[in-house]
């Protein structure tokens, strides 16, 4: 009887296909692989593991009659037809246990940053300005931390600022009785009413989808922080702009955006005022990505695969 095989088509740190193979698989790692050559080359497989290279949708499936599985490195599975996937019976690995602490720590980074107006503060001293009063922060300790989604990645955000003496106040409209030792269980009335920074850790769906929107933003009752280490669609970018200007928001981290890698980033209409406003902070999609990340996701991702034997 012949192995089953799985096809790797992107960048996986080694110790997946080295599980992988312990666990009786035969794996072709290929993470140069383009889409034309994944359909040519996935009709004998049995799995497949990706990150973010291309989508994996049903023209891919419908070429891998044998498939059982997607392995995703990373947390979400926006990039992955979920729902044709269901029907197939394919199972769907992903592995936010993975990168939940790079998120936590990129998130709590951009927020500091923010406050204390490092971007700006560092320029201005390269460029001969020596401007104190022009660069005085804010404290976090007695602030109000609203966190939108409370999986993996909002606990992890929640605990890692559990050292600051702040209030967290989370909402998950998929979940109840979340509430633990680091965040209070709120309504999103409370989280638009009470908080002095917002954060979203919550997948990409066609609900969430632009749901940070002009109309939205409206309802805060106070100035706030905004971070996004979640996914960029969820967030309408001019509209953040705009509660910028009117200072609504006091300042932006965005590690996501809605769209990402140029040159189609250039060529959307927000991404000069953007780029140009003092009080945004860009990272490149970065905030689950860290050294330590690399293997750890593929550790999480070979450990599920022994649910699908």
């Amino acid at each position: 009887m012949s192995k089953r095989k799985i096809l790797i088509v992107d960048e996986l740190h080694p110790i997946f296909k080295e599980r992988a193979i312990a666990l009786g698989y035969e794996v072709d790692d290929e993470p140069l692989f383009t889409r034309e050559q994944t359909l040519a080359a996935i009709s004998a497989c049995q799995g497949i593991a990706v990150r973010t290279k291309f989508r994996i949708d049903q023209e891919l499936m419908e070429a891998a009659p044998s498939l059982k599985f997607i392995a995703r490195a990373g947390a979400g599975l926006d990039n992955i037809d979920e729902a044709y996937a269901l029907s197939r019976n394919i199972a769907l690995l992903n592995a936010p246990e993975g990168n939940m602490d790079a998120v936590g720590e990129h998130a709590t980074g951009l927020l500091l940053s923010l406050m204390n107006n490092f971007r700006n503060a560092d320029r201005e001293v390269r460029n001969g300005t020596w401007d104190r009063e022009g660069n005085r922060g804010y404290e976090l300790k007695g602030k109000t931390v609203g966190i939108i989604g409370y999986g993996f990645m909002g606990k992890s955000f929640a605990k890692k600022l559990s050292g600051f003496e702040v209030n967290v106040i989370a909402y998950d409209k998929y979940k109840t009785g979340f509430g633990d030792a680091y965040a209070k269980e709120v309504s999103m009335e409370e989280i638009v009413r009470q908080s002095d920074v917002l954060s979203l850790h919550i997948p990409l769906t066609e609900e969430t989808r632009q749901m940070v929107n002009e109309e939205y933003l409206f309802h805060f009752r106070k100035p706030f922080f905004f971070i996004n280490t979640a996914r960029g669609e969820i967030v309408n970018t001019a509209a953040v702009l705009d509660a910028i200007r009117s200072g609504k928001i006091l300042g932006a981290g965005l590690d996501v955006l809605e769209v990402e890698k140029f040159p189609a980033l250039s060529d959307q209409d927000w991404f000069t005022t953007l780029k140009s406003e003092g009080k945004v902070i860009l990272t490149p999609h970065v905030g689950g990505w860290t050294f330590e990340s690399y293997r750890k996701i593929s550790e999480v991702l070979a450990e599920k695969l022994s649910s699908v034997i």
